[in-house]
Formats: structure tokens, sequence, C-alpha cells
């Protein structure tokens, strides 16, 4: 029977890379494979407090994630070593692992957004996952293979590090179809009566942790050049991040036309409540969450970042607009003027060619082709067991 272990520091929905690896994981267990985990509490890092708003959730960040890259790449090593017969997948900060997943290059984030170099010298966690991801990607004994979820992350992969040693393939990231579903007309009633919308209001909704990557003082500045029906509903970031967001000219503007509805780990309230899910991020590996508003039946409008190229079809299920308030409101306004039931059709069509079945088997496909032999894992830093 084959064994897979993920090395990754949390595993479980609604979080993140975590979220990956848990779909990953449960899929694999429904085809008989013997999957086991490799987190932070193997690590040795539980001790290691959860990030939070703030300073102190900032510095809980880094600790984690120098911990994981250092000592857990160490033990990581040490597992696999005394594992050979398994096949390893990372996803976050350890250096270890047969195939590595690529869910974010931090400098093809701060070119996206401008002035890199003052991004990077000024967030030293920035400086310390770049220098390791150097030396990850020019050993080829790190590992044996790259994961991109996207063909465009593989070209900004070879342009950041072109020193590239390792092979690499594509494989998207999935979503949870059947979780992720169109509402019943009585489940999107009670929702949107949650959120106090009438008949007529137009529910335009914003998931993120990152506001500025992710864009959302544009879209609060794209919602105020549309009518007073559109409101729009921010759920993510911490207290801190938000009391900073509203207190913006534009946002108070908008007035109770703009909701914060703060971090939640299940956004299915607020997509079955929704009309269009915004997305204008100057960068993303991927954006699973278009995949979700899309498996529940909500048309996207969205920069062409990540997987939005390959899923979001323009005056379909979607709008794909510029980094620009004007063509984000006008990619809006084009939106909420599709007929209701052929967007959300569409849509819901989009996503069930991405379901997780089909990615678990492709990474299944990839390991079990990888059988013979083992990545000797290069040394990083003072991280080499």
């Amino acid at each position: 029977m084959t064994t897979i272990v993920q090395i990754t520091p949390e595993i479980g929905p609604g979080t993140g890379v975590g979220a990956v690896a848990y779909h990953l994981e449960q899929e694999w267990l429904r085809l008989g494979v013997d999957v086991r985990r490799f987190t932070l509490d193997e690590a040795g890092g539980a001790w290691l407090s959860t990030p939070r708003g703030g300073v102190s959730g900032r510095l809980a960040l880094v600790g984690r994630v120098v911990w994981f890259s250092t000592v857990g790449t160490a033990r990581a090593r040490r597992y696999l070593r005394d594992h050979p017969e398994q096949l390893s997948v990372c996803h976050n900060d350890a250096v270890a692992g047969d195939v590595y997943v690529n869910h974010g290059i931090v400098q093809a984030a701060m070119r996206a957004r401008g002035h890199h170099w003052v991004r990077m010298a000024r967030n030293p966690l920035h400086l310390f996952t770049t220098t390791r991801d150097r030396r990850r990607y020019s050993h080829a004994g790190s590992h044996r293979v790259v994961v991109n979820l996207v063909t465009d992350e593989e070209r900004l992969l070879r342009e950041s590090y072109p020193r590239l040693a390792i092979p690499t393939v594509v494989i998207g990231n999935g979503v949870d179809v059947e979780r992720f579903r169109p509402p019943t007309p009585t489940e999107r009633d009670a929702a949107r009566r949650e959120l106090g919308l009438g008949a007529d209001d137009r529910m335009v909704l914003f998931i993120g942790n990152e506001f500025g990557r992710k864009g959302l003082p544009m879209l609060v500045d794209a919602v105020a050049r549309l009518g007073p029906e559109v409101r729009l509903v921010v759920v993510g970031g911490t207290p801190d991040m938000i009391a900073s967001e509203a207190a913006r000219e534009p946002a108070t503007a908008l007035a109770h036309r703009l909701v914060f509805a703060g971090a939640h780990s299940d956004p299915r309230p607020w997509l079955h409540a929704a009309d269009a899910l915004a997305m204008p991020s100057a960068y993303e590996s991927y954006g699973l969450v278009v995949l979700e508003a899309l498996a529940c039946g909500v048309p996207v409008v969205a920069t062409p970042t990540g997987c939005v190229p390959d899923v979001v079809t323009d005056g379909v299920n979607g709008a794909v607009v510029g980094a620009d308030p004007d063509e984000l409101a006008a990619g809006l306004a084009r939106v909420l003027a599709l007929d209701p039931a052929a967007a959300a059709a569409a849509a819901r069509e989009s996503a069930e060619r991405h379901s997780w079945a089909t990615v678990a088997q492709r990474y299944l496909d990839l390991l079990t082709g990888l059988r013979p032999g083992r990545s000797t894992s290069a040394g990083v830093g003072g991280a080499a067991a």
C-alpha cells in the first residue's frame, strides 16, 4: 500500500495552504492510501503561539516560519530517512520531501505591488524566505519535483530563480464541489436576511486576509462609483487591518454600504448571499476562493492573476479586469447586469471541472512515478540534520 506523508505547519479546512493538504488527504484516504502528517507538532513547535492581529501576531508568524524552515527541515529529513518507503509532499517552509508545492513567490508578489526592494527590505521575513527558497530551488537534491499551481506561476518561478535546478510540473488546486454548491432559494433568502439585504440590493463580496495585496482599497473605490443599491461585504482581516481600512475616507463615505464581517473559517454563508465575488489582487499563486465562489454559483470579477485566466470567462461567469478602480467598477456593473440564473449555472459548470478527486489523482500519479530513488535534500543554512 502506498504511504504518503504531507509536510506543512498545519493541516485542516479553512487554513489556507493547510486546507489544500487537508483536501488531498481526504481524497487519498478514499482511495485507500495510507496518509501521514508532519506538521508543526511533529517539528516540536507546538509551543509557538498562533498568529493573530497586530505586532504580536506578526512576531508569532515569524517564529512559526523560521522554526518550520530550520528545525522543521532537520526533523522532517530525519523522519524521511527513517521511513524511506514513504513518498512525501511538502507544502510550506520546510526544505524536505519528494514533491514541493509552490504556493507563492514572495519576490513576485512584491514586484506586482511595486517598490519591490523597499517592501522586501522593510520586512525581514521576506528576506529570510527569499534566501531560503533561493537555496531550495538552486539545489537539485532539495526536492525531486516542484508543482506549480498555474502555468504563469511556472514562468514567474523561472524568472525569480534563474538557477532553478529541479524539474517542474503544473497541477492546479481543486475545490470541494459537494461542500461548495449553489444555495437553495431558502438558504439564499436566509443568508441575505442575516445581512439585512433587500430584494433590490446587489451584494459584492470580498474574501481575504491581506487587504493590500488583494486590492481591497481599490475595490472600495470601485464600489463607490456604482449605484446605491450595490453593497460591499468584506470577510477576513485582523481587527487592526479592519480598523485601518474602515478609517479611510472612501470607506467612511460608503457608510452602511460597506460591512466588515471579520475573519471566518467558513465563507459559505456570505457566498450564498452574494451576487458577485471581487478579487482585484496584484498577485495570486492560485486563488482558491475564486473556485469556491464559482462552485457556489457566484460569478467572479478579478484581475488576471492565479487561476483567473483559466476559469473565468468574461461575460459568461464573470469578468477579467485591469487593476484600476474604473475598470473594476465597469466589470462589476457588467456582471451584476448578467442574467443571474445563467451566470450561476455557468459559474458552477466551470468549477465542476476542478474537483479535488481529479487533483488528488494527478498528485498520486506523479508520486507513484517518482518511486525509484529519493531526494538527497541539500542543506539549507543550519537546518541540515
